[in-house]
């Protein structure tokens, strides 16, 4: 991702999310400065279609909605924040590939877990890449989640 990718990425997000999942351009783009590097997308013959923010953290730790990026020394988890695919270019796999191509990069570095909030009712497809639900939560991590104020998911797949 790059800084040109900023519109398009806000218009796939407004696309994808209800209103109230929305997270404004300064929290885009703290993100992308954050952890360049592992902030991509996808694009098709009419440009940007896709994009998944990650960083790297612990397993049990939760970004709450709008939340910094926390990461840490001793990081054992690649944390998914936000993966979206246009309507236009649903169904193509877009993002089960985009996932994979992440996971595949956090094994290389040897991390051990990787975990994600589910929204919206993507639990099955998260699950279907992988993921379980992680219930196992200490309280401010229980709060981080209820920051979304709808339904969420914490959920968690073994790397190794």
């Amino acid at each position: 991702m790059q800084e040109r990718d900023i519109p398009a990425v806000l218009s796939i997000q407004q696309e994808a999310y209800s209103p109230q999942l929305q997270e404004d351009e300064a929290v885009i783009r703290a993100r992308l400065a954050a952890c360049p590097q592992l902030a991509w997308v996808a694009e098709d013959a009419e440009g940007v279609c896709a994009y998944l923010f990650a960083y790297h953290s612990r397993v049990g730790k939760v970004t709450p909605l709008d939340g910094e990026f926390q990461r840490h020394e001793q990081a054992d988890c690649l944390y998914l924040h936000d993966l979206a695919v246009a309507p236009r270019a649903g169904g193509r796999g877009i993002g089960p590939a985009l996932v994979r191509k992440k996971l595949e990069q956090a094994k290389a570095h040897r991390l051990r877990y990787s975990a994600l909030v589910s929204v919206q009712d993507s639990e099955a497809f998260w699950s279907r890449l992988g993921y379980a639900a992680h219930t196992h939560l200490d309280q401010p991590q229980v709060s981080n989640l209820a920051s979304y104020r709808i339904p969420a998911v914490y959920m968690v797949q073994a790397l190794h």
